[in-house]
């Protein structure tokens, strides 16, 4: 027998579930969304900043720059802000960057428990809605100023599409019809998607397009990374489509970046 949960994990019976934190709370050992009653007041944790994703022809393709800043100081230069979800989806970070590192590295796990107990990946939308409920979780750390904002994208293998969705800071779920952006650079990368997205542009014109919108948003926001020839640092680029999740290549990047930037590729 199967019990709805709410958050696309079903409960089985006689068991505390097929969610590895739910296993582990029922051993009083789930991991704990909060300061224990402390303050973050002065805290200054390294935050990430822009991360976008949007569909194109054939699936979806996710960029994050790599900067992470405390306050007006650059903390970080080379932060990774896109992960692999599973192996058709995939989920980007902006907010605390630690807090936002292990949430991810918790939902990769909870997909691999859930694949491995039950036989197969959960649905996309399951999926979408588990990290809805994840974020939830940790609202008590969101009151005390320690936020975590992810964007999730996948390929539905059943409908055979891209699909994107987009949270807010309470854990509320969007599906997005076409691009989603977020962080602090976030408006002048959606600005510049608004202007040059095309839902059925290829997978090549998709990776320039991402690149070329976070260097827009480097542009006017200055926690937001460009991408830095000097030093190779380029912006994290992945592609999830029928043939699963893909990391763009450096070199690839660095390409798209050049073009970006008003050199040849």
């Amino acid at each position: 027998m199967t019990l709805g949960r709410g958050d696309g994990l079903p409960l089985e019976a006689g068991t505390p579930a097929s969610s590895f934190t739910e296993l582990l709370r029922s051993r009083g050992i789930g991991p704990r969304w909060d300061l224990a009653g402390r303050s973050a007041e002065g805290l200054e944790a390294p935050e990430g900043t822009t991360v976008l994703a949007f569909c194109y022809a054939d699936g979806v393709v996710m960029a994050g720059d790599r900067r992470a800043v405390a306050g007006n100081v650059i903390a970080h230069r080379n932060v990774q802000k896109v992960f692999p979800a599973d192996s058709f989806s995939a989920v980007a970070i902006s907010g605390t960057a630690g807090i936002a590192i292990e949430l991810v590295k918790l939902f990769q796990t909870e997909l691999e428990h859930y694949e491995k107990l039950e036989g197969r990946r959960l649905s996309l939308s399951g999926k979408a809605n588990h990290l809805a409920a994840m974020v939830r979780r940790q609202l008590p750390m969101a009151f005390q100023g320690l936020v975590v904002i992810p964007l999730f994208c996948g390929f539905d293998e059943v409908t055979g599409e891209g699909r994107l969705y987009s949270y807010d800071v309470v854990g509320g779920s969007y599906e997005e019809t076409d691009y989603a952006t977020t962080g602090s650079g976030g408006r002048d990368a959606r600005l510049y998607l608004r202007t040059h997205y095309s839902a059925d542009m290829s997978a090549e014109a998709a990776i320039d397009l991402a690149v070329s919108a976070l260097v827009a948003a480097a542009e006017e926001d200055i926690a937001t990374g460009g991408p830095d020839l000097l030093r190779e640092i380029y912006p994290n680029v992945v592609t999830v489509s029928a043939a699963g999740f893909r990391a763009i290549t450096a070199d690839r990047v660095a390409a798209a970046a050049r073009l970006a930037l008003g050199g040849s590729s």
